[in-house]
């Protein structure tokens, strides 16, 4: 008998750099279903293949106020497109929108960048109470912090 799988709404959510292009390499997984991106950079549209995209603020832990402005679009964002799953490569915006849509009831999942090959990012220590499914791409840090190992994007 064949398996009937749900179409979900799912918010894929990267900051710039080599965390969108790890984003965009997974987004196949979420093939069938209902992708709304969410990003920094306006520039990254062209990358969206006809899904929407959000832009929110750039905003690093030492930019309080940036943080302040990039928690309400992004809590505004989740309101408004109601995820079932969350998925995020990182770093502040993903960080934020698994703990808004895990409050909310939306599975939630963070694959940590490759570029960490020795412990978890600070976004991903963060995170982890909050993810259904906590990945890192190295197994040398899945055993160091009790991530899981599923293998690497590049």
């Amino acid at each position: 008998m064949k398996r009937v799988w749900k179409r979900r709404r799912v918010l894929a959510v990267a900051s710039g750099g080599g965390h969108w292009v790890q984003l965009l390499r997974v987004l196949k997984a979420f093939d069938g279903h209902d992708v709304v991106l969410v990003t920094v950079n306006q520039a990254y549209r062209e990358d969206a293949d006809g899904r929407r995209v959000h832009i929110v603020r750039d905003a690093t832990r030492w930019d309080k106020l940036g943080l302040v402005v990039l928690a309400l679009q992004t809590l505004a964002i989740v309101l408004r497109e109601r995820p079932d799953v969350v998925f995020s490569t990182g770093a502040a915006p993903g960080c934020l929108a698994v703990i808004f849509s895990r409050l909310l009831g939306a599975r939630t999942i963070w694959l940590d960048s490759i570029a960490n090959v020795e412990r978890m990012s600070a976004s991903g220590r963060l995170v982890r109470r909050w993810c259904h499914l906590w990945l890192t791409q190295w197994e040398n840090v899945a055993d160091a912090d009790g991530a899981e190992y599923a293998g690497k994007v590049f």
